[in-house]
Order: structure tokens, then sequence, then C-alpha cells
């Protein structure tokens, strides 16, 4: 598989593990989203930290976006299916809108959010979270997934003001200062 192959163990097994904690949050839900779409959504989420698949003039989400919908258009793929998969990927950081947008939107969110933050972990069933993690295991992943965005977006700061990853970069990366929204504002060119 194209995704396994191009990218790290620990990207890979995250964005299975997202796959399977995607299909949980929908199953309690009550919504179907498209497993294939959903299962691309998932496995192409990080995929634009990585090499071949990151670019340093946008943000990681939007690499990973794009990658996708290429490789969905690539195969047959509708430009719906395509863009409801851009969107999942692109919007996968965003908080607040993937939640009301299409099933395979808002349920990749929650299984970004479930692998990587540990929401909804609690109601997880114990024999299903041990069968995932046998196949997925987590191994060191907070300190390593942390690495991982460092390394995917350190050569690019600018794509993560206003979004979660610039507290990783402020964080990691010693001198490093994101421009607020209010330094922004108070420092256009309007007069008032």
């Amino acid at each position: 598989m194209l995704i396994q192959e191009a990218t790290s163990p620990l990207i890979y097994h995250h964005s299975r593990r997202v796959f399977f904690f995607s299909l949980i949050h929908a199953d309690k839900l009550g919504v179907k989203p498209d497993p294939e779409l959903l299962y691309l959504a998932a496995i192409f989420h990080d995929a634009g930290l990585l090499t071949p698949f990151s670019d340093v003039e946008q943000r990681f989400e939007v690499d990973g976006a794009d990658h996708a919908r290429e490789f969905l258009l690539d195969r047959g793929f509708s430009t719906a299916a395509a863009e409801t998969v851009w969107t999942a990927i692109a919007l996968h950081t965003t908080p607040g809108i993937p939640g009301r947008m299409a099933p395979e939107i808002a349920t990749t969110h929650l299984g970004v959010l479930t692998d990587v933050l540990g929401f909804g972990l609690d109601g997880l069933e114990p024999d299903q979270l041990g069968e995932i993690l046998a196949v997925h295991p987590r191994g060191d992943f907070k300190n390593e997934f942390l690495r991982a965005t460092v390394d995917g977006i350190k050569n690019r700061p600018e794509t993560a003001d206003g979004t979660v990853n610039s507290d990783v970069l402020e964080h990691f990366i010693p001198g490093y200062q994101r421009v607020t929204t209010v330094e922004r504002i108070v420092g256009s060119p309007w007069a008032s």
C-alpha cells in the first residue's frame, strides 16, 4: 500500500487507529459514512507531515488533502468523493467545524481526537480497544507523534499560524513565537 510504504510506522498505525475509532464514533452517532472514503481520509490525514507528501508552501493538512484528492481522482473516484476526503483531511485539526459536516468529515475528526487526545476513550469497549491496539500498537505515541509533527512543520512554521499546531511549535522550537490575531489586527495597515 502506498501510505504504508511512504510513511513511518508511527503515522501508519496512527492513521489505521483513527479509521477504527472513526467507525466506532459513526456507530455511536448513528451515522453511516462511506467506509472506503472514511478509510482514505484516515489513512491520508497526516501524510502531509512526511516526504513525499509535504510541501513548504501550505499547511500540512492541505498537503495531505491535495495528495488524497489526486489519489482518488487518478483512480476514478467522483469529484464529490474526492472533495469529501479532501475536506475531512484539510479540517481534521480544526475544532468546531467538522462535526457539523458530512459523516466522513465529522468522524475522521472524532477519530483523530480519540487517538491523539483520548476523546471518548472512556466510552470504548475494552475488548474492542484491545483488538485495535494489538494490531496497531501505540508504543511511545505521545512523544513520537509530537516529534513527527514538529519535524513535519518546522520548515514552514508560518503555515501553523492560527492552528493548533502553532502550540506544538511554540513548545518545542526555542525562540519560536506565533503571531497572534491581536498582533495581526493591531499591525494591519488600517489607521483605525
